[in-house]
């Protein structure tokens, strides 16, 4: 019934196709047969793609890339990859992969480089002043943000263009020169941004004729973060062994079929084609099943830890009275939390139930002058009509103050994962709508340790081992710390939410007068670190490759 299957063998790294064609229960390819055969002589038999690319191959005296031989040919990757392997295990081909890096533009990096580097804009403003100006002054002469200016500062002592003293920068060395030349990475952003995508040794080379370095360029951009996305890619490629190009000039047509049939059994014709063999060593097409979101999974994962370590699920409604979301906190009612330029206030509804008239007036009492927790309070008189302004939560401590109002009695631990709203412009790392997860353990004998321990035990239950906690100042909490957690990858250590012991203004008006635990952690950013995204925003986009190829299990 045909020849006998060949054995399957292995060929080189990354030469396996991830699809193997179906050519149905009939089709014709090739068989070749060299000269010095004779009749009776074992031959391999190459169906009609193979034989299709044997005759491209011969075409060429070196190797060709997958994506020439499929624009050649017509054909779909995986039937030339698939064709490819089956001419390496006949020994009539060579299979080579060339691995590279592609470079290319983000969305930060394509302002840069159409608008300039900050430290450019800090270097003319700093020339136009004469060469030296106050660090105060910087964000009014360059037109950019407190916050960009200070971090642009190690960019400009690196590239020896200004030197910090003191309250003064003062221009360095090199800042006359740079005034009529890009830097390093100047020039590969404007590259970047001319050619689209270039891989490293076409960049080597266009960097290389303005007389920069690669490596440079790289360095200087090291540690800034939306500017520069780096792809490892694989090329591969096929060329024509010796018995490759003598089997080619010997091919001959015969008919091979992957299926008995009952016609062929029935007129004898099976004894005139051969059998296609499986090979049982091919990669088949990949298979897609359904599975949840991974930032679903990331949600649900923090559901789960918070249920094994005892907590309680707790929830409550995305618009929420300014009460609970500010006054029950012990946020000052002038705090800039509360402006139009921060938080989503709603016009229907314009206005909320209020709380319970005994809790109201505690809460009054605490903000004004402390009431009977001891505490000073604000010292201002507090206005009743803004508790009932309605505000798209901004963070879920919203939900966990209303579970501590409703049962104070220790112990008790609850914990709320949900959406919150703020009015972030939207970048790499911001979005105005995004998930937290909100706690509190309410216990006589709770401590700050037990804080930092909870959150070490949630931190290593979603992977990660390094942490570190870093004093910080919140309204509501006293002592408060921010959270830390080192990513390998990165080298870096990256916040992750904040944390705190309640202070008294904020539970002794709400009938608590026990220690009470309180953290609220961002979602989207441990989901980005565990998949590796640069884009916070990729984790909302409909990319159904991503979507696809993202592990379950990660």
């Amino acid at each position: 019934m045909g020849p006998a299957p060949r054995e399957p063998s292995r060929i080189g790294p990354g030469l396996s196709s991830p699809a193997v064609d179906s050519y149905g229960p009939l089709c014709y390819p090739f068989r070749w047969l060299a000269p010095r055969q004779r009749a009776g002589a074992s031959m391999t038999t190459l169906h009609e793609n193979e034989f299709r690319l044997l005759r491209a191959l011969a075409e060429s005296e070196g190797p060709v890339t997958v994506q020439t031989l499929c624009a050649a040919l017509g054909l779909d990757q995986s039937l030339v990859v698939a064709a490819g392997r089956a001419l390496v295990e006949a020994s009539l081909a060579e299979g080579q992969e060339r691995s590279f890096d592609e470079y290319r533009l983000e969305e930060l990096g394509e302002a840069y480089a159409r608008e300039g580097l900050p430290e450019r804009k800090i270097l003319a403003a700093l020339l136009e002043k004469g060469g030296r100006a106050t660090v105060k002054e910087l964000p009014e002469l360059s037109g950019l943000d407190p916050k960009t200016v200070g971090q642009s500062l190690r960019f400009l002592s690196t590239k020896g263009w200004a030197e910090k003293r003191g309250g003064e920068l003062e221009q360095g060395t090199g800042a006359k020169s740079a005034a009529g030349d890009l830097a390093a990475d100047e020039k590969l952003l404007a590259l970047l941004a001319r050619e689209g995508t270039l891989q490293t040794t076409a960049l080597e080379a266009a960097l290389a004729a303005q007389g920069t370095r690669l490596e440079d360029a790289l360095e200087l951009l090291s540690g800034r973060k939306g500017l520069l996305r780096v792809k490892q890619r694989t090329e591969r490629s096929f060329s024509l062994t010796a018995a490759g190009r003598e089997a080619v000039r010997g091919a001959q047509l015969r008919r091979q079929v992957n299926q008995l049939t009952a016609e062929m059994l029935s007129d004898g014709s099976w004894r005139e084609v051969d059998f296609r063999p499986y090979d049982l060593s091919a990669a088949t097409e990949p298979v897609y099943p359904g599975k949840p979101h991974p930032f679903r999974r990331v949600l649900e994962e923090t559901r789960r830890v918070f249920l094994e370590m005892g907590f309680s699920e707790v929830t409550s409604p995305f618009v929420e009275s300014s009460f609970w979301d500010f006054d029950a906190l012990f946020q000052p009612q002038d705090h800039p939390a509360r402006d139009m330029q921060d938080t989503f206030y709603l016009s229907r509804p314009n206005r909320c139930a209020e709380p319970p008239r005994a809790l109201l007036d505690s809460v009054r009492r605490t903000h004004e002058d402390g009431g009977d927790t001891g505490s000073l309070g604000w010292g201002y008189r507090f206005d009743e009509a803004l508790v009932r302004r309605p505000v798209l939560r901004t963070h879920t401590t919203a939900t966990t103050i209303r579970a501590l109002a409703e049962d104070p009695r220790p112990p008790r631990k609850v914990f709320c994962v949900g959406k919150v709203f703020r009015r972030e412009t939207i970048d790499y790392k911001h979005l105005p709508v995004f998930y937290q997860v909100d706690g509190i353990i309410i216990d006589r004998h709770a401590s700050f340790a037990s804080l930092l321990g909870t959150l070490s035990a949630f931190y290593r239950k979603m992977g990660f081992e390094k942490f570190q906690f870093r004093p910080a100042f919140f309204p509501y909490t006293e002592p408060s710390v921010e959270v830390f957690v080192y990513l390998e990858e990165r080298r870096d250590w990256v916040e992750m939410g904040g944390a705190g012991v309640f202070r008294p203004e904020v539970t002794l008006p709400l009938g608590c007068d026990v220690p009470v635990l309180a953290w609220g952690l961002g979602l989207e950013r441990l989901a980005m670190f565990r998949y590796s995204l640069n884009d916070i925003r990729q984790l909302y986009a409909s990319d159904l490759g991503w979507l696809k190829e993202a592990a379950s299990c990660r």
